[in-house]
C-alpha cells in the first residue's frame, strides 16, 4: 500500500472539509498550515520548538537550496529530513515563485507601486527552456528548467514536491498571462514526465493553476490539471489586487478543480484569508508571515486580545513598556508562560533576538492552535459560526506581503 493517502473525514459548509494527508514521514491533520524553513532553517526557532508548537508540516524552498548549499551537498547529507533534524511531513516548492519575485519584486512591491526596487534583478530570461537567472550567492549563471526542478527536489527529498511554474504579476494584461500559463502547463508536463522517469513511490506531485484573475484562463487551467494525474492541487499565480478578488478567484478555481485531491493555496497565511480559503475548500496554507512579523514585533492574537483591526499586536509599541501581562492570557505556549509583554517590549527596543525567538515561538503556537480549533469547529458544525468570531469587521483591503 502506498504511503501516501489523502483521507476526506467530513464535510463543513460550502466547501469546508477536515481530512488527513498521510505521508511516509507522518500523517497531518487538514486544514493546516504549513511554516516556511526557507533555507532549511526556520527564522528564530530550532526544530525543538516547532515540535513543541505543535507544527505538523514544514516547506523549504527548491530555489534557495540549490544555490546554498546545493542539491548534491543536500543530498549527501541525506536529504532535508536527516540535515534539518525535523523527520516529519516536508514539501518543497519549484523555484517557480523565485522566477516570479525575481522578475517583478514582491506581491506588495506591485500593489503599492514600487516599480523601482533597489536590489539588482537576477532574473536573465524566461524562455520555453526554462529560467536563466544569476546567483545571489556567487553571480553564477543557472538554468532552472521543469526537470532540473524536479531532480534537486528528489534530492532534497521533501515528501510533496511540485511542478515548476511560472507566476505572473496582476498587471500584466491577459494576453501575457494567458501565454505564461500555457508555457507553465506545459512546463508541468515535463515536470512530470521527469518525476514519473524515476518515481520511487518516496514523493508525490502536486499540480498548479494559472490563469490569473481571469475566469475563462482559470477554467482552462484547473481543467488541464485535473485531466492530468498529480496527486495534488495547488492554487497559485496572481490572486488579485485586493482581498475581495483574492477570495472570489480562489473560490471560482476550487468550484472547478477535482475535490478527491489535496489542494494547496500558495503563499497565503493571514487569519482572515485562511478562514475564507477553508471555506472554498483549501486544505493546505503556506506562508512566512508568521515569523516575518515576529521580527517587526508583531504578535498574532484573538479578536478580542486586538486592539485595532489588525490581526497582531506591535509590541513595540510604546504603551507595553510598563504591561505585565502575556502576549496573551489564554495561551498556554512557552512565551506566554514564561515573558510579559512589557519584557519583550524591551527586548524589541534594545535588539535583543531573544524577542524574534518568544514572538515566533508564540506565533507558531497560535497558528497551529488556530487551525486545530478550525477543525474542531468543523467536526462540531458550527465552522460559520466560529468564522463571525474570527472574522475582521474591518478588512485590510491591500494584500500584506506574504511572500517567501
Amino acid at each position: 500500500m502506498s504511503h501516501f493517502q489523502f483521507k476526506i473525514l467530513q464535510a463543513g459548509p460550502q466547501q469546508a472539509r477536515i481530512g488527513k494527508l498521510f505521508t511516509p514521514h507522518g500523517v497531518v491533520d487538514t486544514p493546516a498550515f504549513i511554516f516556511c524553513a526557507t533555507r532549511a532553517a526556520m527564522k528564530s526557532l530550532t526544530i525543538e520548538q516547532m515540535r513543541a508548537a505543535n507544527t505538523q508540516i514544514i516547506l523549504s524552498n527548491t530555489y534557495h537550496l540549490m544555490l546554498q548549499p546545493g542539491a548534491d551537498d543536500m543530498q549527501r547529507h541525506g536529504g532535508l529530513q536527516k540535515f534539518t533534524g525535523w523527520h516529519g511531513p516536508m514539501l518543497t516548492d519549484s523555484g517557480g515563485f523565485q522566477i516570479f519575485s525575481l522578475g517583478q519584486g514582491t506581491v506588495a512591491d506591485e500593489i503599492k507601486g514600487r516599480r523601482s526596487l533597489k536590489q539588482a534583478k537576477t532574473l536573465l530570461k524566461i524562455n520555453e527552456n526554462g529560467a536563466l537567472f544569476k546567483s545571489y550567492v556567487d553571480g553564477r549563471e543557472y538554468l532552472l528548467t521543469p526537470e532540473e526542478s524536479i531532480k534537486v527536489q528528489r534530492k532534497l527529498g521533501a515528501d510533496l514536491i511540485v511542478v515548476l511554474d511560472e507566476c505572473t504579476p496582476f498587471h500584466v494584461d491577459k494576453s501575457y498571462t494567458e501565454s505564461s500559463m500555457l508555457r507553465s502547463h506545459r512546463w508541468a508536463k515535463r515536470s512530470m514526465d521527469e518525476f514519473m522517469s524515476h518515481d520511487d513511490g518516496k514523493q508525490k506531485l502536486y499540480g498548479i493553476v494559472q490563469g490569473g484573475i481571469y475566469d475563462d484562463l482559470r477554467q482552462q487551467s484547473a481543467d488541464f490539471v485535473n485531466q492530468h494525474d498529480f496527486f495534488g492541487n495547488a492554487v497559485g499565480g496572481s490572486l488579485g489586487a485586493n482581498k475581495q478578488q483574492m477570495y472570489d478567484v480562489v473560490a471560482y478555481t476550487m468550484n472547478i478543480l477535482d475535490r478527491t485531491r489535496p489542494t494547496h493555496l500558495l503563499g497565503i497565511g493571514g487569519i482572515e484569508d485562511i478562514l475564507h480559503g477553508v471555506l472554498q475548500g483549501i486544505d493546505t496554507f503556506d506562508c512566512v508571515h508568521p515569523t516575518r512579523i515576529a521580527r517587526h514585533g508583531g504578535a498574532l492574537v484573538k479578536p478580542w486580545h486586538r486592539d485595532q483591526d489588525r490581526e497582531h499586536l506591535n509590541l513595540r509599541n510604546h504603551k507595553y513598556k510598563l504591561d505585565q501581562d502575556p502576549i496573551e492570557p489564554d495561551c498556554p505556549c512557552a512565551a506566554c508562560n514564561n515573558y510579559s509583554r512589557g519584557y519583550i517590549h524591551y527586548l524589541l527596543k534594545t535588539e535583543t533576538s531573544l524577542a524574534f525567538t518568544l514572538i515566533a515561538q508564540h506565533n507558531a503556537f497560535f497558528m497551529n492552535d488556530f487551525m486545530q480549533k478550525i477543525r474542531v469547529a468543523i467536526s462540531e458544525n458550527r465552522y460559520m459560526q466560529f468564522f463571525a468570531e474570527w472574522s475582521t469587521a474591518n478588512v485590510v483591503d491591500k494584500i500584506s506581503d506574504q511572500v517567501i
